[in-house]
């Protein structure tokens, strides 16, 4: 199981990055403990603690062919990891 999915880099997650909080979109049976290894084992930090929030698919409708087809957006489970202080995740040196 691939525990991280990607890194999450909107304006609110940077401002937070001053603070040693980084997001993640991670596997939604994932729980805390398996995150807080996967990012110390991928990114050689020290985790101090992990939040976790689970946003559920939205309802969606599209017409196709005169007929109106519905379905859900996926769930994304995110978390929020807080490393030890003076530590940095670069997560742009992946790209």
């Amino acid at each position: 199981m691939d525990v991280l999915k990607r890194p999450i880099v909107t304006e609110k997650m940077s401002a937070q990055n001053k603070l040693g909080k980084y997001a993640f979109a991670v596997d939604p049976k994932a729980n805390k403990i398996e995150i807080a290894k996967a990012v110390e084992q991928l990114y050689g930090v020290n985790v101090v603690s992990v939040n976790t929030m689970r946003k559920l698919g939205r309802k969606r409708s599209k017409n196709i062919n005169g007929r109106v087809v519905t379905g859900r957006t996926p769930l994304v489970k995110k978390a929020i990891v807080t490393v030890a202080e003076g530590e940095v995740i670069d997560i742009y040196g992946e790209l």
